[in-house]
């Protein structure tokens, strides 16, 4: 059956809609009270709006565009037998109006109008029969919802009986269907349903959108990959979604664990949306401190929406460059890449505090590179994960100052950029400042969320580009000697720029059509280079075999120093560090045998890339720069 038409599903169309988090949870947060018969949570559209809109608001304010209606347990049959059966009607309307409300507020005071919200209505399995529900769903289509969301339904065939009742109404809005599918705790999943099986029968039933909700986050992200094998998604006939709880238990190891915070949400948001789920919210102790979080990972995903059109069906012809390109000036990385010779570029971490001697560490470690001709580049990261360090222009200046180079750079920095700080205009204006600094090469990033703590102040994400659009903002205009906006830079003086530009591609993505498809936007928007994430397995890197006439690839290569330091990269999103790697470390309880097994392993990789003809490598070295030197002395020999 085909999606209906609706304004909620082109927008879950158009990219991964963010909803609200439990309303339930968070009343009893607030209130200190369970819901009981003295105190039913969906009278309080009634006795208290205030409250309930208030919820909206937050969520509102922390980055939801979907807002579920407090109409959980609003059927006939709970709502009789809490006492207040003949206001059925009445609380329902009341639900709608109120979401409806916190919109409008939420428009005016943060002065919106290029997005699209919508109210969908909340229907919890408490009903007694399909009869039951219809004085609630009555209402809420009088109400004029946007969507029906029947949730946390453990039986599937009354989930069923009721979407075919919703659908077959002539008046019918799209219906999202949700499982409380929880397979239990343990090593393995046991699905109640297969996750295929009750999206195709939910789509047989005429619902738009299935999925799950009220379960643990990783038992939403294996529903979503196994759902989204079903006939009915393959087919366009369904969209998926998840709505899990803020966390739950895991078996790791041999330890019952749980993971439970905003950031790891946020992590989650993401990890949903690669995985093909079109609406994305939270359940029970999702509150909006989660959303905000959410909300910030999705922009990562969803500002690379609404690329030109032209962009998508390119032919891709290898690149071709100007006998004379002047780029070959900006250093000997940039001359390597152009003239397709094998370029080294190391990665150095901006110092996070003022203490002289990280300064002095790095200066140092920068003169070595250049004193033994170790590498072409160093490249500075940043703010990476989201956390705050000294931006990549000034602590090029501060290396300068003390190196004391005054007549010119005796290697190239690559100035990492991320889009996640500044607006458009100030996009610009930094890199019409390092182009005077003669900071010429810089590698574009859309950018790490800002970081969640508990102990440093809430800092929002901008996003108004992302990095295809800042690399063709930068080749087509900038380096063609026009502004964003496609004016003459400079008057009538030539003010052209000559950035090289690079970006950088994940071999590890969940989603590997969708990364590939941005790696193809980015080679077409101009970028000279890509630098991957790090790379532990050599089939991983093949994906990228049939780029390798489109664009130079730098693989990834990063020293591990030990069995611990492996073990917290792979748990680092895009990046997959196999078990037999881990392994190979913790054969030996010696950290500095550690340390030889991590040094062996990148000399080998990086050797393999220059054997295998890859355009260069990009060398990580996060927990020791004298590692990283070593590395670079024994691929030298």
């Amino acid at each position: 059956m085909p999606l209906v038409k609706s304004a909620f599903l082109n927008s879950l169309g158009a990219g991964t809609a963010l909803a609200d988090g439990g309303i339930g949870s968070l009343i009893f947060q607030l209130t200190g009270r369970l819901a009981s018969a003295d105190f039913v949570y969906e009278a309080l559209n009634l006795r208290n709006a205030e409250l309930i809109q208030g919820i909206y608001s937050s969520s509102l304010a922390a980055g939801a565009t979907v807002l579920t209606t407090n109409t959980f347990a609003a059927n006939s049959t709970e709502l009789a037998a809490a006492g207040v059966g003949d206001q059925v009607a009445e609380i329902n309307n009341a639900a709608v109006n109120i979401a409806r409300d916190a919109i409008s507020g939420h428009i005016v005071e943060y002065s919106i109008d290029n997005t699209e919200f919508f109210v969908i209505g909340s229907i919890g399995p408490g009903g007694s029969d399909v009869d039951a529900y219809s004085s609630q769903i009555d209402a809420l289509i009088a109400g004029s919802i946007d969507a029906l969301l029947l949730e946390t339904f453990s039986d599937i065939d009354l989930a069923m009986g009721l979407t075919k009742a919703i659908t077959s109404r002539p008046d019918s809005p799209p219906v999202i269907v949700h499982g409380a599918l929880d397979p239990s705790v343990g090593d393995y999943l046991e699905w109640p349903i297969d996750p295929a099986t009750f999206v195709d029968q939910a789509a047989s039933a005429g619902a738009s959108v299935a999925g799950i909700n009220c379960v643990a986050p990783w038992v939403a992200t294996e529903f979503v990959l196994a759902a989204s094998a079903s006939s009915a998604v393959l087919a366009g006939e369904l969209l998926l979604s998840a709505m899990p709880n803020a966390g739950g238990f895991e078996r790791i190891g041999h330890r019952f664990l749980t993971r439970a915070n905003p950031e790891y949400m946020g992590t989650l948001a993401r990890q949903l949306s690669d995985s093909g789920a079109s609406l994305v919210g939270g359940c029970c102790e999702v509150h909006p401190e989660h959303v905000r979080e959410m909300s910030a990972y999705l922009k990562l995903r969803t500002s690379s929406m609404g690329l030109a059109e032209h962009t998508k069906n390119v032919s891709r012809v290898a690149k071709t460059r100007p006998p004379n390109d002047p780029r070959r000036l900006n250093g000997e990385f940039s001359r390597k890449i152009i003239e397709g010779e094998f370029a080294i570029s190391i990665e150095l971490v901006a110092p996070n505090g003022s203490d002289s001697k990280a300064l002095d560490l790095r200066a140092s470690f920068v003169q070595q590179i250049v004193d033994e001709g170790l590498a072409d580049a160093v490249d500075i990261t940043d703010g990476s994960r989201g956390i705050p360090l000294v931006p990549p222009g000034d602590l090029v200046e501060l290396i300068r100052n003390r190196l004391n180079w005054r007549y010119g750079d005796q290697l190239e920095f690559i100035a990492h950029f991320a889009a996640r700080d500044l607006n458009t205009l100030a996009v610009q204006s930094r890199l019409m400042g390092y182009h005077l600094r003669g900071i010429r090469n810089v590698l574009f990033v859309t950018g790490d969320p800002p970081k969640m703590s508990p102990t440093y102040p809430r800092s929002t994400a901008v996003f108004d580009m992302n990095s295809v659009q800042m690399i063709r903002a930068t080749a087509d205009q900038l380096n063609t000697g026009r502004d964003f906006g496609g004016n003459p830079l400079g008057g009538e003086l030539d003010s052209s720029t000559r950035f090289t530009i690079g970006s950088g591609f994940e071999p590890e993505a969940i989603n590997m059509i969708l990364e590939t498809d941005r790696l193809r936007s980015k080679i077409d928007a101009g970028a000279d280079y890509i630098m991957t994430q790090p790379v532990f397995d050599s089939t991983s890197i093949s994906v990228l075999e049939p780029f390798r006439d489109l664009i130079a690839v730098l693989p990834g290569v990063m020293v591990i120093r030990s069995t611990a330091h492996a073990e917290r990269i792979a748990q680092v999103p895009g990046v997959n560090l196999p078990q037999t790697v881990i392994d190979r470390f913790s054969k030996y309880e010696s950290t500095v045998d550690q340390a030889k097994v991590g040094l062996e392993l990148a000399v080998t990789q990086s050797s393999q890339y220059r054997e295998q003809e890859w355009p260069g490598i990009y060398l990580m070295s996060p927990a020791s720069l004298g590692a990283a030197a070593t590395v670079l002395k024994t691929l030298a020999e």
